[in-house]
């Protein structure tokens, strides 16, 4: 008769496990393919693939990843109304409602892609003063050109022009309505790509040419947790430390290098 009761006993006691588990949101950038964007209404991206795996290591808790534009994000973050968002470079001097960060999650490349006619008017390797009088592309809310760069901005030196994602920027670069573009190097070659393949980018023809100009910085992803909630997600300290154990466990057993070796192997 006992063992007629056992496996119910057990589905409800999970049952009520489960339901004891904190529901947490954490909020993703919807437009950074091939890092963090919205596919098909659902979250994806490498940073997708690494917190994942991280969050199926943790206890306690029912996770669900919402893609939002990078600015609702962070206004999020701000506001303290978002617990945490990925993937934030470390800027405690911009953003100082961004704090604690985790562990980092991968590392990235940002670097400037100019349209060829551009380059050929003289050469541009050193980053900002090479680019002074030129319109930079720049995902709204992203900061990544660095201190020379925004003081040659507010100097009137260069100009910056902002669109919504990665896509908009490269197409205004094809159409000669920016001249460069600023953001990670495997991000820009990604969504040009894609775009080509979707017949969205005719390079050469109906769209410029363009190449890598400058590498402007080597800086790391993170998730970043909001500073501002006082106490509103009274969680937060554990869960930090759960996700950063699980990070330092993914690296250790070899399971982040496997994510990412997948992640951008040919298909």
């Amino acid at each position: 008769m006992l063992k007629s009761w056992l496996p119910l006993l057990i589905s409800t006691l999970c049952g009520a496990a489960r339901a004891a588990d904190i529901p947490v949101t954490i909020y993703a950038d919807a437009g950074y393919p091939p890092y963090s964007y919205e596919k098909n209404g659902k979250p994806a991206g490498l940073y997708y693939e690494i917190a994942r795996a991280a969050f199926s290591h943790m206890r306690g808790y029912r996770i669900e990843v919402q893609p939002v534009p990078w600015k609702r994000g962070m206004a999020l973050l701000k506001s303290g109304n978002g617990f945490a968002l990925y993937p934030p470079y470390m800027n405690t001097r911009d953003e100082p409602w961004t704090w604690p960060y985790s562990l980092p999650l991968y590392e990235e490349r940002v670097v400037a892609v100019c349209r060829k006619d551009v380059l050929a008017a003289k050469p541009r390797k050193r980053w900002p003063e090479d680019f002074f009088g030129l319109t930079i592309g720049n995902n709204a809310g992203f900061i990544v050109g660095g201190d020379a760069f925004d003081k040659a901005v507010q100097a009137g030196s260069m100009r910056i022009e902002e669109a919504k994602d990665s896509e908009t920027n490269i197409i205004k670069l094809g159409l000669k309505r920016i001249d460069c573009y600023i953001n990670d190097r495997v991000s820009i070659q990604w969504t040009r790509e894609q775009l080509k393949a979707e017949g969205k980018y005719d390079e050469g023809g109906a769209h410029a040419e363009v190449a890598e100009a400058a590498l402007i910085a080597v800086k790391q992803g993170y998730l970043g947790y909001t500073s501002r909630d006082n106490g509103r997600f009274a969680f937060k300290a554990d869960f930090v430390k759960q996700f950063d154990s699980a990070i330092q466990h993914m690296r250790r057993n070899g399971e982040m290098d496997s994510i990412t070796r997948g992640f951008f192997k040919p298909r």
